[in-house]
């Protein structure tokens, strides 16, 4: 499982970042970095139930509404990454402004246009 959420991390945010989290993990948070990999991305991640596409829009609505602004440019990459247009990604903040608050998908529409402007798209 371990494995696999570590492929997925791959496939989604680049081997770059995916490899540098786990390189750098240490005695302190290497525990956390085998959480993530395994259960977050390799159980959760790697269920049947939902696409990739569906999954990092819910977790974008999650991460808007938790106002979590480095989680959110992380799986904004990921998104992008999982097909997720940035029409989609511009209604699922919309709508977030409604059901979260105005201020958290501002915060999301900013970080978004960050992304785009480092990925040139």
């Amino acid at each position: 499982m371990f494995d696999k959420g570590m492929n997925i991390r791959r496939d989604m945010f680049g081997s770059d970042l995916a490899d540098k989290a786990w390189a750098g993990a240490d005695d302190f948070n290497r525990p956390f970095e085998e959480l993530v990999n395994q259960y977050c991305f390799g159980e959760i991640w790697g269920r049947p139930g939902l696409d990739r596409k569906t999954r990092s829009i819910v977790t974008l609505s999650m991460l808007t509404g938790l106002n979590r602004p480095n989680q959110i440019r992380a799986h904004v990459r990921g998104a992008i990454a999982n097909g997720v247009s940035k029409e989609e990604l511009q209604e699922l903040f919309l709508q977030a402004a409604i059901y979260c608050g105005v201020p958290a998908a501002v915060d999301s529409f900013r970080i978004a246009r960050e992304v785009f402007k480092e990925m040139g798209i």
